[in-house]
């Protein structure tokens, strides 16, 4: 028998469906594993080879977690709704939800060739009705909770679009979808209040197993800052007095403060603002309206600003000090106001220098840049003594001077300690129409009321003109039918929201949807979803790292405060894979794979040249997983020569079977064994392939192959290398005699007595004192021995409290643990 994939591979994935092999047991005594994929967006018309290796990667595990006796949970789904889909398909002019169907059917096909073993059966869609009620309902309930609400604001606007996008939409002042200078306009939107979660959306990620590079992006993104408020007296010319709340980060440079800063946006500039000083800060309002929010905060921007003619009384000392407008200073962070201390802030320096204003030296250190005179040439922001300032923290550090002037602001009624977050609430309504209506009623008597949940869903009706309209409306305004409806209160006559929600909403969370993707009576049932959830392990780009990992995790927070679900965050671990990417001779480096710079690879002439399992096990045989990788078409001939050798070398010794193996075989498949075992525990899929490659390449060397082989040995290779290969192996474990499907096999264990110069026992100290030993593989990956010392010693460290380890590589581990 020739290795021939075509026939073979269809005659596997056929098997599978009509036997529902890859479907989730309902009633198992099974340990249960929930692996998910980001599912896709189906804006474009199909999978390039950068889409197939996070799937290909998914399934693999998936597979292995099956053959190690897990009941595996692996479903796939449609991200369909959304602004992407809308534009993809006003570019072709075609409705969205045909357009979208088109795009579906064919990512649908491509996924099922990759021989993943998706449950089916439970696929959804997020433009489904019987899905987006529920993301309706959810929404329902975020009203109730106070968490939906309508703020008329400044919002992002895209001017090509058409369309208000959330902060998050927006990468260096330009829309993310279309790369267009966005606009600020003046909307009434609907919004949610993702900051009321701001602490816990940060504190919980300590508890996570994700990589340190998305904790540390969704940190930042969230901007938690610790300080004070302090209140400030403003004068006015014609006597009047306003009480400015200041969020700062450094109280203990109070007495530097020279003048204060106020946004264009701060809702006091009007009142504020002098008749002399009326012209040049109105102009400079709308200068700053016009700009992006990456440019008002850019450190190497020119500072601008206008003098608004009021006067602030600084707290700790009585004196007064101006009051300006500038674009750095933005009206959502803290209060929309701070103090500003130019001898202490770089920023605040080059204003003062700019405008002439006092610099008040406060904090000393010899290490402060100064000139012939002994001025400051720029800011200086470390730690220093305190100086200038008053009895009580003069001479005293940062630190402490901090606390000992909140402490007397609070004293004295002028401040208080607090926390400040960059992170805004969430921008929820797009003025689109491809997306979940939102359901909110307009009544003239009894005002905003959120549609009855027996009324859900609320229909997205079917229209021929579907393309934005520019004028603030979504496309569903002007439909009558549509817009004129009863209110659930109170029976009269009432009209309907509009506005849709944004991309975000249906994946925010479908993760729990696959749990009964056909309940019609609950979004999903609370027991299963307990039993299920969370995620063991969430794969996807790392290009999501803050926008849906972030709405996911407060949805899911939602919930849990709702009490529809035991658990408040939805993924425990999270693998994001590296893109996979093409040399251009143009600019001489590797770049992103983007239909935009026309250098997609299709996987489907690959798959008829040389099957799918050669394409699955090239696309993680290119590199480590977690790493941006080259595509070469000529690296996949190694890997369909791989896979013919093993072929030939299962059926070569098929019936032909040596009554005992060699020591020198026997080694070596355990060696295999051992190796692709912690190789796959450690994701490093491409060298999981690289052992298989090393095994196959001595049971063919002449002098071995006289030896010959077990029929346990042959099964045992086929059984270990199937999550790589499925289709391939599915046949050979056919033909050395078996009925039904390898993966209802076990997966082979190894025996350490074989394999000893592969194995090493590395000693786990804590604080220099021995504390236990843990074996690994020779010459491992230090991280890798890391984590698996941690495992043995949890009892007695706790991760958070290591502040450094020692690793002499095959010998020791120490780990130095404060407290």
């Amino acid at each position: 028998m020739q290795y021939n994939p075509h026939s073979l591979e269809k005659k596997w994935r056929v098997y599978w469906e009509e036997n529902h092999i890859n479907e989730t047991l309902s009633e198992t005594s099974k340990p249960k594993y929930y692996c998910l994929d980001m599912f896709p967006y189906p804006s474009g018309e199909g999978l390039h080879v950068g889409h197939w290796r996070g799937y290909v990667l998914s399934d693999v595990w998936s597979r292995y977690k099956r053959l190690q006796g897990y009941n595996v949970l692996h479903p796939m789904g449609w991200d369909a709704f959304g602004l992407p889909a809308e534009n993809a398909a006003i570019k072709k002019n075609i409705h969205p939800k045909i357009n979208t169907k088109s795009n579906v059917d064919n990512m649908k096909r491509q996924l099922k060739e990759i021989g993943a073993m998706y449950d089916w059966t439970r696929e959804i869609d997020t433009t489904d009705p019987g899905y987006y009620k529920w993301t309706q309902w959810i929404f329902v309930q975020m009203h109730k909770m106070g968490l939906a609400y309508r703020k008329k604001m400044p919002i992002n606007w895209c001017p090509s679009c058409k369309t208000g996008l959330a902060n998050e939409e927006v990468v260096d002042g330009k829309c993310d979808r279309c790369s267009t200078e966005v606009e600020k306009r003046e909307m009434l939107q609907w919004m949610l209040k993702i900051t009321a979660y701001a602490e816990r959306l940060i504190n919980d990620l300590d508890k996570l197993n994700w990589p340190e590079k998305v904790k540390t992006m969704q940190k930042n993104w969230i901007g938690r800052s610790e300080g004070a408020e302090v209140i400030f007296k403003i004068k006015v010319q014609d006597g009047s007095e306003y009480d400015l709340p200041v969020f700062t980060t450094r109280p203990d440079t109070l007495f530097g403060a020279t003048y204060v800063v106020m946004a264009p946006e701060h809702q006091l500039v009007d009142k504020i603002t002098s008749k002399e000083c009326k012209n040049a800060v109105e102009e400079y309002v709308n200068q700053a309206k016009a700009m992006s929010e990456i440019e008002r905060t850019d450190v190497a921007k020119d500072k601008t600003g206008a003098f608004t003619g009021a006067y602030a009384v600084n707290p700790v000392n009585g004196k007064e000090i101006p009051v300006w407008i500038s674009d750095y200073v933005l009206a959502h962070y803290g209060s929309g106001a701070i103090m500003a201390v130019p001898a202490h802030d770089q920023r605040d320096f080059d204003f003062a220098k700019k405008f002439g204003i006092d610099i008040i030296e406060v904090i000393f250190s010899e290490n402060a840049k100064r000139d012939e005179k002994g001025q400051l040439t720029e800011a200086y922001t470390e730690d220093g003594t305190l100086i200038n300032s008053c009895d009580f923290i003069n001479g005293k550090n940062v630190s402490d001077a901090k606390a000992n002037v909140v402490e007397w602001l609070a004293k004295k009624g002028l401040g208080k300690k607090t926390i400040a977050y960059k992170l805004r609430d969430w921008v929820f309504a797009r003025q689109r129409y491809w997306g979940e209506p939102i359901p909110i009623i307009y009544c003239d008597k009894c005002g905003e009321v959120a549609v009855d949940e027996k009324a859900l869903p609320v229909l997205l009706p079917e229209v021929e003109n579907y393309k934005p309209s520019g004028t603030g409306k979504s496309p569903l305004a002007i439909i009558p039918e549509f817009v004129h409806t009863t209110c659930p209160k109170c029976g009269g006559s009432a009209e309907r929201e509009t506005d849709t929600m944004p991309q975000w909403a249906g994946s925010s969370w479908y993760f729990l949807r696959y749990i009964n993707p056909k309940l019609n009576t609950a979004a999903f049932d609370k027991k299963d979803a307990n039993t299920w959830l969370p995620v063991d392990c969430y794969v996807g780009g790392i290009e999501h790292a803050v926008l849906h990992l972030l709405y996911a995790r407060f949805f899911t927070k939602v919930l849990f405060d709702c009490g529809c679900i035991d658990f408040d965050e939805p993924f425990d671990r999270l693998f994001n894979q590296g893109m996979v990417c093409k040399y251009s001779e143009k600019s001489g480096k590797l770049e992103k794979m983007s239909k935009s710079k026309g250098n997609v690879v299709n996987p489907d002439p690959l798959v008829e040249k040389y099957g799918t399992d050669t394409v699955r096990l090239y696309e993680l045989f290119i590199g480590a997983p977690e790493m941006d990788s080259e595509w070469s078409d000529s690296g996949i001939e190694g890997c369909y020569r791989f896979l013919k050798k093993s072929w030939d070398w299962v059926l070569e010794n098929n019936n032909k079977y040596a009554r005992e193996d060699n020591k020198e075989v026997l080694a070596k498949l355990h060696s295999l064994i051992f190796k692709v075992v912690s190789r796959l525990e450690s994701f490093k899929f491409n060298t999981a392939i690289s052992a298989f490659m090393e095994f196959i390449n001595f049971v063919s060397k002449p002098e071995v192959k006289k030896l010959g082989f077990t029929k346990d040995t042959i099964e045992k290779y086929i059984t270990i290398l199937a999550p790589f290969a499925p289709h391939m192996c599915e046949e050979l474990w056919q033909v050395t005699g078996h009925r039904g499907t390898v993966f209802e096999a076990k997966l082979p264990e190894y025996d350490e007595a074989l394999i000893d110069e592969e194995i090493i026992e590395i000693a786990i100290q804590v604080n220099g004192k021995l504390r236990g030993t843990v074996k690994v593989e020779k010459d491992a990956e230090e991280k890798k021995v890391v984590e698996d010392a941690l495992k043995e010693v949890e009892r007695l460290v706790d991760p958070d409290k290591v502040v450094k380890t020692i690793y002499v590589p095959n010998k020791i581990i120490n780990f130095i643990v404060k407290g």
